[in-house]
């Protein structure tokens, strides 16, 4: 990878950390499909103007169920399920659980036509991965019911994170990113809009929350879109989802030191074995059935 790609991957890497941070912020006001529908009206209102000018929305006839598809497991699903989950459980164990998209993606990479050969290092890091994720919620991290609910929640937008990186590898990433990304925030805007309209705040959010949806809408979103695209196009998806790395070293040290969270020696041991089990369970080449050239350019 150029100097480039190590740029954008060290931005992204701290941009997607903050997320986590600011719902948690958002959500003490907003219900979660406000949070999740304002960021995303926010990122279709800076992108789509640039896709439009830039011709890249004119080549996406072909790949409407693409598209829509990315739209539901990379920004419905999860921004919903995480902006649920936070309600219950911590900003930093978000980010941990978050931080399994690498071992899920070498899971079901072969279901959408991403051959990955599994030797015995890659078993030994899903292994340990997994492990790891189970270890997080046994070390008493999570209690409460509606704390394992959560836990659900975070799982569920780890799986749509993960399928949305295939789709881009698999069917999107010989695109202008800026197309496929403004469509996508376009088709979910609508889908979320029913929700988010029925439960809308009946005061005036304070500044903290209108001001963290907006920085989850532009940078968040519209800004780190673009740069997972860049990524995935240049890396494949496991690589590029190896961001994860970072991503819950950044949500953990916000939740630990201005939400006041505590993670405790078995949640920090947890986390380091998911990181080295991600590291490991993505080491090797992925190639794309019919769009290897596109995967790895």
């Amino acid at each position: 990878m150029s100097w480039r790609g190590w740029f954008a991957f060290a931005t992204l890497g701290i941009i997607w950390g903050l997320p986590y941070f600011f719902i948690k912020l958002a959500v003490q006001e907003l219900s979660p499909f406000v949070v999740a529908w304002g960021r995303i009206v926010l990122a279709a209102l800076i992108l789509l103007p640039i896709a439009w000018h830039r011709g890249a929305l004119r080549s996406l006839g072909t790949y409407k169920v693409a598209v829509c598809s990315f739209a539901v497991v990379e920004f419905v699903i999860p921004f919903s399920a995480i902006s649920i989950g936070e309600r219950w459980i911590d900003s930093s164990v978000t980010g941990i659980l978050i931080a399994a998209v690498p071992l899920t993606i070498t899971l079901i990479s072969r279901f959408f036509g991403v051959h990955e050969p599994l030797g015995i290092g890659r078993l030994l890091g899903l292994a340990l991965g997994l492990f790891g994720v189970v270890a997080l919620l046994g070390f008493g991290t999570i209690s409460e019911p509606f704390g394992w609910i959560g836990v659900a929640c975070m799982l569920l937008a780890t799986l749509g994170y993960a399928i949305g990186a295939l789709i881009i590898q698999r069917y999107l990433s010989g695109l202008d990113a800026i197309g496929p990304v403004a469509a996508s925030l376009l088709v979910a805007s609508i889908i979320l809009l029913p929700p988010a309209m029925m439960t809308l705040p009946h005061h005036v959010p304070t500044a903290v929350a209108l001001s963290s949806v907006a920085v989850l809408g532009v940078l968040c979103t519209a800004v780190a879109m673009l740069l997972m695209f860049y990524l995935v196009s240049r890396a494949g998806a496991s690589r590029a989802s190896v961001i994860t790395y970072i991503n819950p070293a950044v949500a953990t040290l916000l939740g630990v030191l201005l939400l006041h969270e505590h993670l405790g020696v078995g949640g920090f041991t947890a986390f380091a074995l998911i990181l080295l089990g991600s590291w490991l369970a993505t080491r090797g080449t992925a190639t794309a059935q019919g769009a290897g050239a596109e995967a790895s350019s």
